[in-house]
């Protein structure tokens, strides 16, 4: 039996703020009580912040650490996957979905090298045994790459996969309705007018070719196994219309106003990037998530390449923008959770998992002190 308790706190609950204590016992949390404890073993928080452990459904923050830059592959996985775990419980997520590319147009081979590795890796028990928080798997397939199928069926039974989101980042919609973004995304090529006009209509031959029936394939290879499933950038109420009559609930980083409305009309449930929040709009000159927060259509947050943007979204959101603190953390914890049916965990309440942070503010800057997971201190 293991057991904490953590007095002078100011925890957040699923709807308030409440100064009080908070008792841990075999990794739940087992007592919530008002004003300071008289136990003289207690943790004292000494009035910083007690946050529930945010649940991160999309992170590519991963593949930063396997593919450190351009052609260049980390030698160990394994090393990849804790680098990455250190950074991904240091900012306060003790959920996390790893999101893996699964295609990647050109390099289809080096793709299904590091998916194979990650996926082996983030299973394997001895790994495992040594992450600071857990980690699970995001897999986005891109469905205008010929790869796309062959990589996924052969784990799309893998026990970890448990998100699956479908991608055309196919130029002239969605993400990159404006070509001129999505030039600029691509600077680094280098493209002359004549080899980026090439590339468009290749990829725009690619989306005819492919989009509809993989679609279709990934959709049944998901349902088979239970996987939830996610919709990524709509940018139309059609976009939503589609992935609703495909049976997704989960809108991932909608491109437009209308397309996010649409899909809260229909009870789909949207996810944008804490990156926006942080950044105040869109690298891509998308819609801001701080306007879907003001007019009640966001759901959830996800760091997307930026971990600690979710700490530091959910206050910009309390102090910018006016958002009550206990409803902007569950964008980032028990909201994400139910969405993917992990209802044991994303918020401080009795019976549920001790996954929490320790956060002081200094000069308006949240600063994460510890995190536990479980009733154990990780980072």
């Amino acid at each position: 039996m293991t057991e904490m308790l953590v007095t002078n706190a100011r925890l957040v609950l699923a709807d308030r703020t409440l100064d009080g204590s908070m008792g841990v016992r075999d990794g739940l949390i087992q007592d919530i009580g008002e004003g300071p404890s008289s136990v003289t073993n207690a943790v004292d928080f000494e009035g910083d912040f007690l946050i529930p452990g945010f649940v991160e459904l999309h992170t590519d923050n991963l593949e930063k650490h396997l593919q450190p830059r351009p052609g260049v592959m980390w030698p160990s996985s394994a090393a990849s996957v804790v680098a990455h775990d250190v950074q991904i419980a240091g900012a306060g997520i003790t959920t996390v979905f790893d999101a893996v590319a699964v295609g990647e147009y050109s390099s289809a081979s080096a793709r299904r090298q590091m998916i194979t590795t990650t996926v082996e890796t983030v299973a394997n028990p001895r790994v495992r045994e040594v992450l600071r928080s857990e980690h699970l798997l995001h897999l986005r397939c891109e469905l205008a790459d010929p790869a796309v199928l062959d990589i996924y069926k052969p784990i799309a039974d893998n026990p970890y996969v448990k998100l699956v989101s479908l991608m055309d980042h196919t130029p002239g919609q969605r993400q990159w309705a404006d070509l001129a973004k999505w030039r600029q995304f691509n600077r680094d090529k280098k493209w002359t007018d004549l080899e980026f006009d090439q590339m468009v209509a290749d990829r725009i031959a690619a989306q005819s070719q492919y989009v509809n029936r993989y679609r279709t394939a990934v959709i049944d290879l998901a349902r088979q196994h239970g996987t939830v499933l996610a919709s990524h950038d709509d940018t139309t109420p059609e976009h939503v219309d589609e992935a609703m009559n495909d049976g997704i609930s989960i809108s991932e980083f909608p491109t437009s106003i209308d397309a996010a409305d649409h899909a809260h009309r229909r009870g789909m449930k949207v996810v944008m990037g804490a990156p926006n929040v942080v950044r105040g709009g869109s690298h891509s000159g998308n819609v801001s998530a701080i306007d879907l927060v003001q007019q009640d259509l966001l759901d959830g947050l996800s760091s997307d390449y930026v971990p600690s943007s979710l700490m530091q979204s959910v206050f910009l959101l309390n102090q910018s923008a006016g958002i009550d603190l206990a409803k902007a953390v569950s964008f980032v914890s028990a909201n994400p959770a139910r969405m993917v049916g992990l209802n044991d965990r994303g918020v401080i309440e009795i019976g549920k998992r001790a996954d929490f942070s320790r956060v002081r503010l200094i000069d308006g800057v949240p600063v994460i002190l510890s995190v536990w997971r479980e009733g154990r201190r990780v980072s």
